[in-house]
């Protein structure tokens, strides 16, 4: 089991910039990470993905404004949001995956872009 514990999130004005956190309670060295978020009325969709090896991958309507990065040492992964824009609102959760059957969830953390 690993517990995943978002935090970072807040209010900003358009524009603005926030970094999530995801504090793992165990070694995360192993496993494919990622954020995914959910607005009201939508699915949860996939936001940024990193490997194992530290390979990323975004979704369109975040490239060149989200970074994803993870520090193995400290069992934690990272979301650098830049630009921000009210779609950007939504909750977002943190996910550690390693097939074939483990998959975590965290909480989620509220993310609100408005003036």
């Amino acid at each position: 089991q690993v517990q995943l514990v978002e935090s970072g999130g807040g209010l900003v004005q358009p524009g603005g910039s926030l970094r999530l956190s995801c504090a793992a309670s165990r070694s995360i060295s192993i496993y494919a990470m990622g954020w995914y978020r959910q607005a009201p009325g939508n699915q949860r969709e996939l936001v940024a993905a990193i490997t194992s090896g530290s390979r990323t991958n975004y979704a369109d309507s975040v490239k060149g404004r989200f970074t994803i990065s993870r520090d193995n040492a400290k069992n934690t992964v990272y979301l650098q949001m830049n630009s921000l824009k009210p779609e950007d609102t939504a909750v977002y959760y943190c996910n550690a995956n390693k097939l074939p059957y483990s998959n975590y969830w965290g909480q989620g953390t509220q993310v609100t872009v408005s003036s």
